[in-house]
């Protein structure tokens, strides 16, 4: 017996809207995770912790566009918006790897944040003399073995995946 093509259409938004909720959601929790361990943790971000934050405001708005098109069935346009939101998190789980090898000392990494910059200010200029600054390659904070940096690294490639299983959803 063969299904209607209305009914098919219904069964695609219906699975495209439900990745774009869980993308959503999932970002949408893991920045505020990160905001919450900075506000009331008092972990502060260090430069590559702040890079790698981008990939999260990208993706949450994009996942309520690409729930809004799939919801509009504007399948094409949904699923571009998924792709884009895969290649935004695999290029931050990329930064994140990089971030945790500089935590590791496996690499260096960027002169910024880990102790190869100088500060240099005009007459009468700033006092950065109790300024906290937070080095990339000191990882404040461990479990399981693995840094934010690396738990960064695994959700966003979690969140990759994710988002190109909805850019391959078909009917």
């Amino acid at each position: 017996m063969a299904i209607s093509a209305a009914k098919q259409e219904d069964a695609l938004a219906g699975r495209m809207m439900l990745v774009a909720a869980v993308l959503f959601a999932v970002s949408f929790m893991t920045i505020l995770t990160a905001l919450m361990f900075e506000r009331y943790g008092g972990y502060l971000p260090c430069h590559l912790c702040l890079q790698e934050r981008y990939a999260y405001y990208f993706g949450v708005p994009a996942a309520v566009t690409a729930f809004f098109a799939a919801r509009g069935e504007a399948f094409s346009f949904a699923r571009v918006v998924f792709v884009l939101i895969a290649i935004g998190f695999l290029l931050n789980s990329g930064l994140g790897t990089y971030h945790s090898g500089v935590e590791w000392k496996w690499w260096p990494g960027p002169t910024e944040c880990s102790g190869g910059s100088t500060l240099s200010f005009g007459s009468g200029g700033v006092d950065i003399a109790n300024a906290k600054i937070v080095a990339c390659d000191e990882a404040a904070w461990r479990f399981l073995g693995l840094s934010f940096a690396g738990w960064n690294a695994m959700a966003s490639l979690l969140l990759a995946g994710l988002a190109g299983y909805g850019a391959s959803l078909r009917r």
